[in-house]
């Protein structure tokens, strides 16, 4: 696939993950037998829509990174870019490193976050096929939950119709050129951070229609504690059920 055509993933594995003891980043925790950055790495490794993937990360752990790949198997493993302070500046990092590496090419780039490790084949298949048809593919979950609005965290006085809520996830893909133009702008407009890449882009460029490609609740970020021992139990139970099938 020429380089104007082709997909890049930006794997995004910079948090330091303070909010779950363990003394690693979480992205780098070992959860049913392979480091949690593994299962998403092998997602993109075995698309076929995905050319090319970068990771992110701090320095500390980029041989890691490397040597985690070569033991899984990650041939599409193209690239390390440092990570920044923020989420954001983290992005805002791989960009120039996609930047430097493309030159005057312009590949899709699929940002995506290496602690949701639930990443599949389908989402990003359906993330692809939104980006084909509008030029931008955020991937959400539509909300079913009721919403209660507080301004102290004792008090309600106000609700938002859940019809209207959707959970924006990862990856979320455009343009390198578009992304680039993104932080220029950000640049004059003053803007520093943000609390996601989407956020981010809906800031910058106010009133754009950003689109949505479905997203699942098994895509979920790794956040506390809890969300290991989940992670853990789904990939148990789905050994179990791949044995099983072995085995019949």
């Amino acid at each position: 696939m020429a380089e104007e055509n082709s997909v890049v993933a930006l794997l995004l594995a910079g948090g330091h993950g303070r909010r779950i003891p363990g003394g690693r980043p979480k992205q780098f925790m070992e959860v049913a037998g392979h480091p949690v950055i593994t299962y998403a790495m092998r997602t993109f490794q075995y698309h076929p829509g995905v050319d090319a993937m970068y990771v992110v990360c701090a320095a500390e752990w980029e041989d890691f990174v490397r040597t985690t790949a070569r033991a899984e198997g990650i041939a599409k493993l193209a690239g390390i870019f440092p990570a920044g302070d923020t989420s954001l500046q983290s992005v805002r990092n791989g960009v120039e490193g996609l930047q430097a590496v493309y030159g005057a090419a312009n590949p899709a780039v699929m940002v995506h976050e290496a602690v949701r490790p639930l990443l599949s084949d389908e989402l990003i298949t359906l993330n692809l096929r939104t980006f084909g048809a509008f030029g931008d593919a955020i991937t959400a979950v539509k909300s079913n939950e009721a919403y209660m609005v507080s301004e102290d965290g004792v008090s309600s006085h106000e609700c938002i119709p859940r019809e209207r809520l959707f959970r924006a996830q990862t990856p979320q893909t455009f343009r390198l050129t578009e992304l680039v133009e993104a932080f220029h702008e950000a640049d004059h407009s003053g803007i520093a951070d943000s609390q996601s890449l989407y956020t981010f882009m809906a800031e910058v460029f106010p009133g754009r229609v950003l689109h949505i490609a479905p997203g699942s609740e098994l895509n979920f970020k790794l956040t506390i504690p809890e969300d290991l021992d989940i992670l853990e139990a789904i990939l148990e139970h789905r050994l179990a059920k791949k044995q099983q099938g072995q085995l019949d």
